[in-house]
Order: C-alpha cells, then sequence, then structure tokens
C-alpha cells in the first residue's frame, strides 16, 4: 500500500488523476469503476455519481459509503445490458489477453457513457522479466497490450468519440537487438517489484540473486546504452491516454 500510495503522489499520477475527472460525464446517477483495487477512484467517484460499483477479480476489501463491492470479471462481467450509465476503466485493458471481449463487456453493460485510460503507445518490451523457475519472459507490469488512438476506436467501433485527451510525456523505446540482449542477460532490470506471476508457469517473478555472469553484464550493459540511443530517435508522446465514448 505504501508504494501505491508513493505512486499516486507523483506529479504524473496527480495530472493523470485530475484528468480522468475532468472527463467525466456530467449528470449521470450509477458509475461501474472496473479495477477498483483499494478504491482510490471508487471515493473519488461518489462526488459524481449517486450509485459506484466498485469491480475487481477479488471483492475489494473496502468498504466506503455509496460504494458496493463485487468481484468480477471483465471479459464476462456478471451484469445485465445497459445497467450502468457509466462506466470506468483505467489501468486494465493493458492487462486482459481476450481484450476484444473485455471491451464488448464493456459496451454491453454501459447504457451512455465509457471513460478509458490507457497508456499510449507503451513498448511492453522496456521491462521485461525472467522467471528465474521457468526462464520464459513475461511483459512490464503484467502489460501484454499496446495501444494507440487507432487500435481503442477499433476496439469500441460502435460507439461515438467524445473526447481524448493525452497526459505525460515519454519518449522510452526500445528494439529488436537491445531486447535480444537483454533477454540474453535475464533481463535484470525488469519491473520485479510488482508482486507479479508468470504467466507460463505461476511462480512469483523475482529478480535474479545469484550473481550474474560476465557475459551477462555485458549484454545487459550494451542493451542499456542501445535502448538511450533509440530514445533520441524517438519522437515525444503521451505516457496515458484518456479516452470517452457515448453508445
Amino acid at each position: 500500500m505504501a508504494d501505491l500510495q508513493k505512486y499516486r503522489a507523483s506529479e504524473l499520477e496527480k495530472a493523470r488523476t485530475a484528468d480522468l475527472l475532468r472527463v467525466l460525464p456530467k449528470g449521470r446517477a450509477t458509475v461501474l469503476d472496473i479495477g477498483a483495487r483499494d478504491g482510490f477512484f471508487s471515493k473519488l467517484l461518489t462526488e459524481h455519481f449517486a450509485s459506484v460499483t466498485a469491480l475487481d477479480l477479488r471483492k475489494p476489501p473496502f468498504d466506503y459509503p455509496g460504494i458496493v463491492t463485487v468481484a468480477g470479471d471483465v471479459t464476462n462481467l456478471d451484469f445485465l445490458d445497459e445497467t450502468f450509465d457509466c462506466i470506468f476503466c483505467t489501468e486494465v485493458l493493458e492487462h486482459i489477453p481476450d481484450v476484444g471481449k473485455a471491451c464488448r463487456e464493456i459496451v454491453r453493460v454501459a447504457r451512455h457513457d465509457i471513460v478509458i485510460g490507457v497508456p499510449f503507445e507503451e513498448d511492453i518490451r522496456l521491462g521485461r522479466m525472467t522467471c528465474v523457475t521457468c526462464g520464459e519472459v513475461s511483459p512490464p507490469w503484467g502489460h501484454v497490450n499496446s495501444f494507440d488512438e487507432r487500435r481503442l476506436l477499433d476496439l469500441f467501433a460502435d460507439c461515438k468519440l467524445i473526447s481524448k485527451s493525452f497526459v505525460g510525456t515519454t519518449r522510452e523505446a526500445t528494439n529488436p537487438l537491445s531486447v535480444a540482449l537483454m533477454d540474453l542477460a535475464g533481463n535484470p532490470w525488469g519491473t520485479y517489484d510488482e508482486d507479479l506471476h508468470c504467466q507460463f508457469c505461476g511462480a512469483r517473478l523475482c529478480a535474479p540473486t545469484a550473481e550474474r555472469r560476465l557475459g551477462s553484464k555485458i549484454c545487459s550493459a550494451f542493451a542499456h546504452r542501445i535502448n538511450r540511443v533509440q530514445a533520441r530517435w524517438t519522437r515525444p508522446h503521451g505516457s496515458w491516454m484518456h479516452v470517452v465514448f457515448s453508445k
């Protein structure tokens, strides 16, 4: 929880939160917060909606006034068609392998508006992790999808685009050579501190603890330098994209 609080205290996260609250539709009564986690956004949504339903894979553990907590899967929502005036879904779709099915379910249960927040043009080859148990490579932060404007519009093709906005700026990028070198090195600098599990064998993803061999150090050093050069040639773009759709 302390790490989550530190994350939300960053200037980028404050800006992202402010923008999401800015684009919320007005005059709606009910909202479904998908991926509620600790209820941070759910509580903020109570200031804009009369009824907030907070959903996560496991029933959220919090108990706040005006919020109903439920367990559920975004790819198979246990609600009738058009149950909620608004769907609020941020930091979720990048984690969902069957993202098309998830988006169809979001559209199905929405009556009026859909608010989506995703990382924009994220290079999910950066920060990859190698499982010390099975040796397979997993993407950073569990992000299995990367989005640009066109992909998100295609996923919600039956909806009308109301607004889009971008928060933050990044030019982080890599290329196939540096990715291959970092894989050879065992991905020593992956996002191992996020308490994630291997997508292949289920083991917890942990940073290598053994003394790294010279070859690993050489490969990772070259990969790091290549990425720094790559970033100089990568155009700056928004870190986050927020899109509001209407049915």
